[in-house]
């Protein structure tokens, strides 16, 4: 085995699974920014575990791995830049033959990935939940489904190879992204049986949590038509986001990074106070304004900020419940949380970016669980009202309501969701007592009496808004 070194100055590959519109809109354009700042000793290979991207994916392959970023300014102000960090694109192949090949390959010094919240498959203990059919044939039948079965795949040959080290950096909105990658890997390992790669996994790898923001919406035709228009490239993988980006990152890689902060990127010792900001705030907000609008029959986000009923139950949640938890006198905030607060309602106002409801209403139980379910926790601790917080599940749990009946504007997905269990709710006698008492959504705060209380109060609260 090969031992860690310090290869800051060696530059090499970064491997990033998942090559989707956020990738390319955020990590893709720090390394591309510092290329062109002439530090050309790193390059993204991507690729993907699903075969869910073909068009774009083989049009970047066609592209040799370049494509239009285009940025748009709360005030409609839209730039365009070519993006060429991405080296190779790796066409999708069930066995991962090539994906395999670059990540065990000593010369690839990080892995990256983004495989969206609800693709860890973690309980409230950061252990597996092996109730998902993708991971239950990862762990019993050795295939490559989940970013778990893929990872050994390739650490497994890395290890033949000589065993370099490398860094896994989990750029998901996950909070502690990267310490539960790390527990959730060490778990599948343990089921796995596979107790030499566990070993080696323990000694050569490290897993740096970050924090990532950049609303990305999904890039619609005109993006390219607009891309085509100012650039006279017909780019047929064009994507498009906001003109905000931030990126902070523990500075915890074993085999040497990029020098992002030359890029904007913040390195830090630890990115809690961030990540708590980010997830609840942000995140949290973002959900909310999604599942309003989608049940006031809007289709994009600034819509929704647009009608004030919503806007102050987003607002609300963030002031009297969120703010409270993260800025305690036993613990203050380095940060002005309500400055932040209102930066974000700003930036989901942004009527250029059309970000959809249907983008971000997605995956619901993840959301819930990680984004929502630790404020709920910690007012209950703390005695403090839950009324605030409620409204988020009461609006998700009218959302399951309508998908239910099939009667949503948009296909609704949700990679943790056991649909025959959901559907279930609404068979029930009291469909919100059972929904308050799923422990997939709730954890150990499944079927709390003021949980159930204030998610109650909070849906009729909600019924009166669908009304109005």
């Amino acid at each position: 085995m090969i031992p860690p070194m310090d290869a800051s100055g060696a530059g090499g590959t970064i491997l990033h699974i998942g090559v989707g519109s956020f990738h390319r809109a955020h990590q893709a354009v720090y390394l591309d920014a510092l290329r062109k700042s002439g530090d050309t000793r790193w390059a993204i290979v991507g690729g993907n575990i699903r075969n869910d991207m073909q068009e774009t994916m083989a049009a970047l392959a066609e592209q040799q791995g370049q494509y239009t970023l285009e940025t748009v300014s709360p005030v409609g102000e839209r730039r365009y830049e070519r993006i060429e960090a991405i080296r190779e694109v790796i066409p999708f192949d069930p066995q991962l033959t090539r994906l395999v090949e670059v990540g065990a390959d000593a010369a690839t010094r990080i892995i990256s990935f983004t495989v969206t919240e609800a693709g860890y498959y973690l309980d409230g203990k950061n252990r597996l939940d092996a109730g998902h059919a993708d991971l239950r044939a990862d762990l019993e039948s050795g295939s490559t489904r989940t970013i778990y079965g893929a990872l050994t795949a390739i650490l497994r040959q890395r290890v033949v190879n000589g065993g370099a080290p490398v860094t896994l950096l989990n750029c998901d909105n996950l909070r502690s992204n990267g310490a539960r990658l790390r527990a959730g890997l060490l778990d599948f390992l343990e089921r796995r049986g596979e107790s030499n790669l566990l070993t080696w996994v323990k000694a050569f790898t490290s897993c740096p949590s970050n924090m990532v923001d950049r609303i990305t919406p999904r890039p619609s035709p005109d993006v390219a038509e607009r891309v085509l228009a100012a650039t006279g490239w017909a780019d047929r993988a064009p994507v498009m986001a906001e003109s905000f980006a931030q990126w902070v990152i523990e500075d915890d890689f074993i085999a040497g990074r990029p020098a992002w902060e030359r890029v904007g990127a913040e390195m830090v010792t630890s990115v809690h106070a961030h990540e708590e900001a980010k997830i609840r705030l942000l995140n949290g907000t973002h959900s909310c304004v999604a599942w309003a609008g989608t049940l006031k029959g809007l289709l994009f986000i600034h819509e929704d900020l647009a009608v004030p009923a919503i806007r102050q139950m987003a607002f609300d949640y963030a002031t009297h419940d969120v703010i409270p938890c993260l800025d305690r006198p036993d613990h203050p905030s380095p940060f002005d949380l309500a400055a932040y607060r209102d930066v974000v309602l700003h930036r989901f106002g942004n009527p250029h970016v059309c970000d959809t409801n249907q983008r971000v209403a997605m995956d619901g139980f993840a959301k819930i669980q990680g984004f929502i379910v630790p404020t709920l926790r910690e007012c209950i601790e703390r005695g403090a009202p839950l009324d605030a917080t409620a409204v988020l599940p009461a609006l998700f749990f009218e959302v399951l309501r309508r998908w239910h009946l099939g009667e949503l504007p948009y296909r609704y997905q949700d990679g943790l969701m056991d649909e025959e269990a959901a559907h279930a709710f609404f068979s029930a006698l009291d469909p919100l007592l059972v929904f308050c008492s799923d422990p997939l959504l709730w954890g150990p705060l499944a079927a709390h009496p003021e949980l159930v209380a204030a998610v109650r109060n909070a849906h009729a609260r909600v019924l009166q808004f669908i009304r109005d």
